[in-house]
């Protein structure tokens, strides 16, 4: 045997020993949201450590690496998140970005370093990621729409409350919706110009501003997401508007907008399903690195839920995740 060969028969035992290793270890996925107070987020965790707890079942061991930014306005923050997740060399990083331009770069880099990226939840102006796990967002805002429609019988004044520039998944809702009101033109929009905000207080703060110009005359509103929801529920009740004066529709189904709905101050929710959203990301990465094809579009499906339907099976579980069944372990 010839130095040459002993040395290409070296390196051929030390790469089945390294594949072999790298197998044994478990898989580092890390999960980075936008945020991780709101409950939409909370459910998307709890959907990772669901789909762990099954691939352990299997036989396959997987660390989830939970870590968003404080504030679900710091872009910054979440870039330097994605960096650090690299830089450790995670074997698989699944990621909703805050902005779909400013997470495009870090994601490339990401790729280039050997470390596939699934997204989630929200978009990403870019082909170098997996796969796309997400709500088909336009439907739902246009699902909201039409509801609307219903509900005012094709007339009156609303307000379309946005959320953050450069958010795809809730820019996707907003134009969902403003496409269905072209159906409806005795329905006039009086306000689609102003945003909620990061958090709950923004949301009721830039909600309440909103209502003093808009509130007397305003006959249906849509929100886009969980925290608008609950600070626009909060600012009709401060004017004495809540409770079908006007038709509220939110996006997200947060438990206190389900007790608002069942209340009668919210009128319609566009409920997704994070928790399989979470699960499905995951499983998706792991079936990537077992060498498997995955699509690269996955639909994680949306619901419309009112008062009539919250009760049904199918609904309420949606309405009630299991949270403490994952996030306890």
């Amino acid at each position: 045997m010839t130095q040459l060969t002993r040395l290409f028969l070296g390196v051929l035992l030390w790469g089945a020993q390294a594949s072999s290793l790298l197998a044994a270890t478990p898989y580092q996925i890390a999960v980075i949201p936008k945020g991780t107070t709101h409950e939409f987020w909370k459910s998307i965790h709890a959907g990772t450590l669901k789909a762990k707890q099954e691939l352990k079942a299997e036989g396959v061991e997987v660390n989830i690496l939970w870590k968003g930014p404080l504030r679900e306005d710091d872009r910054d923050q979440q870039i330097q998140v994605v960096e650090n997740f690299t830089s450790r060399r995670v074997h698989g990083i699944l990621l909703a970005p805050l902005d779909s331009q400013a997470l495009v770069r870090p994601v490339a880099s990401a790729v280039a370093s050997k470390i596939p990226v699934v997204v989630f939840d929200s978009g990403l102006k870019s082909d170098k990621h997996l796969s796309f796990v997400a709500t088909d967002n336009f439907k739902g805002g246009k699902m909201a729409g039409e509801q609307m429609g219903k509900l005012l019988n094709g007339r009156g004044k609303v307000i379309l409350l946005r959320y953050a520039v450069g958010s795809a998944s809730t820019e996707e809702r907003e134009a969902g919706f403003l496409e269905a009101m072209k159906a409806f033109p005795d329905i006039k929009l009086i306000s689609s110009d102003q945003y909620a905000g990061p958090t709950r207080e923004t949301a009721y703060s830039n909600s309440q501003n909103l209502l003093n110009r808009f509130g007397r005359e305003a006959d249906g509103i849509f929100t886009v997401n969980e925290n608008s929801t609950i600070g626009m529920t909060k600012a009709l009740r401060d004017i004495g508007r809540a409770g079908g004066k006007v038709k509220l529709i939110g996006f997200d189904a947060g438990s206190q907008s389900v007790k608002d709905m069942k209340s009668g101050d919210v009128q319609g929710l566009i409920v997704q399903n994070p928790v399989h959203m979470g699960y499905t990301g995951v499983r998706t990465l792991v079936a990537h690195l077992q060498g498997k094809a995955v699509e690269k579009i996955i639909d994680t499906g949306v619901k419309l839920v009112t008062a009539e339907n919250m009760n049904q099976p199918e609904i309420h579980e949606l309405l009630n995740p299991p949270l403490s069944k994952y996030l306890g372990q």
